[in-house]
């Protein structure tokens, strides 16, 4: 394990010790610091906005995570990449269970779910939206599509995009019997 690892699995601890919150918090408070909407942080915001929150970093550690998440040599970290990094893994179960919800959407079978797979498997139709006539079904349909799709929003989610929104919720569910029944109940698998 090398620095950055090491690094990066004491700021995991110090996240998963705050709780459901810890990562999903870490990643909203950084999305709001992103001011320019570039999706990227330099080691200097890295390490301001870890220390308001209470993670420490000394500068070479927050230089080594950045180098590490730095896409295209401008010295600054990817924020979804960092982020996608600081969950723990899933186990088998958990990824198998993901991708019997996945399997349930994708009705046409191509691996991308759309809202034309969504309309075969649910109904906006008694969204309050909808019946109040502010929305269409189709628009319900799309917004619920959004949560899962990436932050280029797309109307199509792949199981890569699907497994990494679960990997999120994954990160704050303590046992997989807990999470594959959330899961069961959510998905009516």
């Amino acid at each position: 394990m090398d620095a950055v690892d090491t690094t990066m699995e004491k700021l995991r601890a110090q996240c998963l010790s705050r709780g459901a919150s810890g990562i999903q918090g870490l990643a909203r408070f950084f999305r709001r610091m992103d001011r320019d909407r570039s999706r990227s942080l330099d080691a200097g915001e890295l390490q301001r906005g870890l220390a308001e929150l209470g993670l420490v970093l000394d500068t070479a550690e927050a230089q080594g995570v950045c180098r590490r998440w730095d896409r295209d040599s401008s010295e600054t970290l990817d924020l979804e990449e960092f982020l996608r990094a600081l969950r723990p893994p899933m186990s088998q179960v958990r990824e198998a269970v993901i991708t019997a919800a996945f399997a349930k959407l994708d009705r046409s079978g191509n691996g991308v779910v759309t809202v034309d797979d969504l309309r075969g498997v649910y109904s906006g139709r008694a969204h309050p939206r909808v019946r109040s006539g502010e929305w269409t079904e189709e628009e319900v349909l799309r917004r619920f599509l959004d949560n899962f799709d990436s932050s280029e929003k797309d109307g199509q989610v792949t199981l890569a995009e699907f497994q990494d929104y679960y990997s999120g919720v994954s990160a704050s569910v303590d046992t997989d019997e807990e999470f594959v029944a959330m899961m069961t109940s959510a998905w009516q698998l």
